[in-house]
């Protein structure tokens, strides 16, 4: 049985965080459901089991017979529609993401296979070309493209919806987020560029799909040399698309320099030619994108257990301030 198993348990840098796995009746209730869908699928749970406790969510990792791995995620209220939204994309664009095993929708339930490697231990391991980066980004944009008729059906999943002309109320209602003084006033000050710059990406028409609103190297698996399978959403909005690029051409430019971003804005930017829109019209919609990507990662920050408080909070918050000055960069490209 899976709860006679030894656990260990990883809290990170959230040692005072409290979860619902501490609630031991909503532990032998998530247990149990466990092992009925592992049972569904003929499979048991073998030796030991890690536990992942953050803020935003639950994270179990299990071997099963053969040697095999299946995880386990539960996710807080506010991003309980990770699993319906992994399953329907499992069935809109298969190949680009993982199909769980089970989903319970109502309790932000899901149960998943193992992905493969980890693009960020591929990454610390061997030598990777920005040619990688640039593969990676089309297969995205490519998914992306093809999930733009699927706009509405995903928002109905309850992915929260942020069309561009709402970016400024979103910097309004977080204007309460721990900054420095000269931050604050710093972004004040930005306030009124905002509306201009959200009318100028909305006229240029690229549709809004969904945003995984942080693709970092940690949020995809790398099974083969030219394949990614992309995961984790708990942070996804339906949005521009475009706001997608920033988080993994920063990454890439980390390990390869600045001078690689315009072949990764590029090759992003493939799937979304053809469209009527001229090439010197998408890298606009690109830099703009770029910049107000930051109100969609510094609002994610505050999709916690409603009992992650504390340290966790202040932890949160602070990662929050940071995506929320980026503000006040120019985009790089």
């Amino acid at each position: 049985m899976l709860s006679d198993a030894p656990v260990i348990v990883d809290r990170g840098r959230y040692q005072d965080t409290v979860t619902p796995w501490e609630e031991p009746a909503w532990r032998t209730e998530a247990i149990g459901w466990i092992e009925a869908r592992l049972a569904a699928h003929g499979l048991r749970p073998t030796g030991p089991w890690r536990v992942r406790l953050r803020p935003w969510s639950v994270l179990l990792r299990l071997c099963v017979g053969g040697g095999d791995v299946v995880w386990f995620k539960a996710n807080p209220p506010a991003s309980a529609f990770e699993g319906a939204l992994t399953a329907a994309l499992a069935r809109w664009v298969p190949g680009h993401v993982l199909e769980p095993l089970a989903v319970d929708t109502g309790r932000g339930w899901s149960l998943l296979p193992d992905g493969g490697p980890l693009f960020r231990d591929v990454l610390a391991r061997e030598t990777v070309t920005p040619g990688a980066w640039e593969e990676l980004l089309r297969q995205y944009a490519a998914m992306q493209h093809a999930l733009t008729p699927r706009a509405g059906e995903i928002e109905r999943l309850g992915v929260p919806a942020v069309p561009v002309g709402a970016l400024p109320g979103v910097l309004d209602r977080l204007d309460q987020t721990p900054l420095p003084r000269r931050d604050r006033l710093a972004l004040r000050e930005l306030r009124p560029r905002l509306g201009p710059w959200c009318a100028e990406l909305a006229a240029l028409g690229v549709p809004d799909s969904l945003d995984h609103a942080d693709l970092h190297d940690g949020q995809l698996f790398w099974p083969a040399p030219g394949r990614f399978t992309f995961f984790d959403w708990g942070d996804a909005v339906v949005a521009h698309p475009f706001s997608s690029l920033a988080v993994p051409a920063r990454r890439a430019a980390e390990l390869h320099g600045t001078r690689v971003l315009p072949r990764l804005r590029d090759a992003y930017l493939e799937p979304w030619t053809g469209d009527g829109r001229t090439p010197a019209q998408l890298r606009r919609a690109v830099s703009l994108a770029w910049r107000l990507s930051a109100l969609h990662r510094a609002a994610a920050y505050g999709r916690l257990f409603p009992t992650a408080s504390g340290g966790a909070g202040d932890a949160t918050g602070a990662a929050g301030a940071h995506c929320l000055l980026e503000l006040l960069d120019e985009p790089p490209v």
